[in-house]
């Protein structure tokens, strides 16, 4: 397909009914405020003026797809044109929210990995998984079997309530609803009302129960969230050596990654799922943005039990990676996260005890408060966050692991590292400690091995990755045989 093409025409009717989306859904709150009607032609400018201006648009866009590059050109008091070589592409995804599906279209994204990027918006949709198909045959045939490799197991919604999603929904939730009200100026009996759905309870009592409620809106926001996301879930590797992600209710989205981009997977456990036994998998790859990247962008599988997690990824890196025998690293390790973890903590307390002493005792029991339940938490989460550190290596791979209320464990090829980068603070020098990262072109770019021990990490560092720490004198001998 060497000839210029034009959108499908079709998008007048998707602009048509977004923007009198748009129109009816922020006018009708204005005009039962104002009362007025006035707004009824201003809704009707602005869809027709969007219908006017999206018609000049695919009136004056064509786009091509040859051997070499594919372009796209406008030409309407401006000429401009785009081209992406096809060598150069590295994503081709789809999305197509409710209106697209409604009119039988899609929405082409075509990147390299870095800032360009050629949206065709919209096409067909047979033709949009063609031209997808067309652009991703030029990738050699993986060697690896091809078909499904994980699909949405329903029961795992019960993931959702665990995340850190769900309060933060339910107080957005009704910091909205407050937010309506002052529109309207009735913030004030919005509060009262409220409270006094809890009868003679005191205030305290009724505070608490107005945040558990606002917890139970934002469990059921969560697990909406997590159904239009990963509804109908579904990985695939495609013959051509490529992994296909697709998912989504009301808006599906298909995400297409080449295997021979990829660097490795992540298994990441915040800490809601990782006490619930569940894990999700992102990719680590090549030519993907950073600017913009979201984490569903790099997600292969969603919150699933950890077992299913550990498969996944030993399917995606080719072998068992979830259950490499980590190095743990030295007690000093511990002793510097628990000092960090207590100054969080402290650090509001002092402040408070501060501003007590000055204004009010009430807050010197506020910070008495605080502090009964920020230390415990604290160490708590500074001891799990050391008992959670290792590396290792399997294979041709490296393995890392940090964090408590985000633990992520790297999984990241040998010939991925282009450099290593060791870092000693003052403090860690005293202790024997140093921070290794693995740089690498693939996901966020570097990998730390935080708080090992100096000696043993640059032997592992100059083991794992053969010859790039060579050079240094200050690595030792057995190390550069290895």
């Amino acid at each position: 397909m060497t000839g210029w093409r034009r959108l499908d025409r079709r998008t007048l009717g998707v602009t048509a009914v977004l923007l009198a989306g748009v129109a009816v859904s922020a006018g009708t709150p204005i005009a039962i405020g104002t009362g007025s009607l006035w707004l009824v032609p201003a809704a009707l400018l602005l869809v027709g003026g969007g219908v006017l201006a999206d018609y000049v648009r695919w009136r004056h866009t064509r786009f091509r797809c040859t051997a070499d590059r594919l372009e796209i050109e406008f030409a309407f008091v401006t000429h401009t044109r785009k081209s992406l070589a096809r060598d150069r592409i590295r994503t081709v995804d789809l999305t197509a929210n409710p209106v697209h599906r409604a009119f039988g279209v899609a929405v082409l994204t075509i990147g390299t990995g870095e800032r360009d990027r050629i949206t065709l918006a919209p096409l067909a949709r047979a033709e949009a998984e063609a031209l997808r198909a067309e652009l991703l045959h030029r990738i050699p045939e993986s060697a690896a079997e091809d078909g499904p490799l994980a699909t949405l197991d329903p029961r795992w919604i019960r993931y959702a309530p665990v995340s850190f999603v769900a309060p933060v929904l339910g107080l957005s939730a009704f910091g909205g609803l407050f937010k309506v009200a002052d529109w309207f100026g009735a913030g004030g009996g919005l509060l009262k009302w409220l409270l006094n759905l809890f009868g003679e309870l005191p205030l305290a009592a009724s505070i608490l129960l107005l945040v558990v409620l606002a917890v139970a809106v934002g469990v059921v926001g969560a697990v909406g969230l997590f159904v239009e996301m990963w509804w109908h879930h579904r990985l695939d590797r495609e013959p051509g050596g490529t992994l296909r992600v697709r998912r989504g209710l009301l808006t599906t989205r298909s995400i297409t990654i080449e295997e021979r981009r990829l660097r490795g997977v992540e298994l990441v456990e915040p800490l809601g799922a990782r006490l619930a036994g569940a894990a999700r998998v992102d990719a680590i790859a090549t030519g993907m943005k950073r600017d913009d990247d979201k984490t569903e962008s790099k997600t292969l599988l969603p919150v699933a039990p950890r077992a299913v997690a550990a498969r996944v990824a030993a399917q995606v890196a080719g072998e068992p990676v979830a259950d490499v025998p980590l190095v743990p690293h030295p007690p000093a390790a511990r002793g510097r996260r628990l000092r960090w973890a207590l100054a969080a903590a402290l650090a509001p307390v002092a402040v408070l005890l501060i501003l007590g002493a000055l204004l009010t005792d009430v807050l010197l029991v506020v910070a008495a408060a605080v502090a009964v339940v920020a230390v415990p938490v604290a160490v708590l989460l500074a001891r799990d966050a050391y008992r959670g550190l290792g590396h290792g290596a399997r294979g041709r791979y490296l393995v890392t692991r940090a964090g408590s209320v985000r633990r992520s464990t790297a999984v990241l090829a040998r010939d991925g590292v282009i450099g290593w980068t060791v870092k000693q603070s003052v403090f860690q020098r005293r202790r024997g400690l140093a921070t290794f990262t693995a740089t690498t072109a693939a996901g966020s770019g570097a990998y730390s091995i935080r708080d090992a021990d100096a000696a043993e990490g640059l032997v592992f560092a100059a083991s794992a990755v053969p010859g790039v720490l060579a050079p240094f004198a200050s690595v030792p001998a057995e190390a550069s045989r290895a």
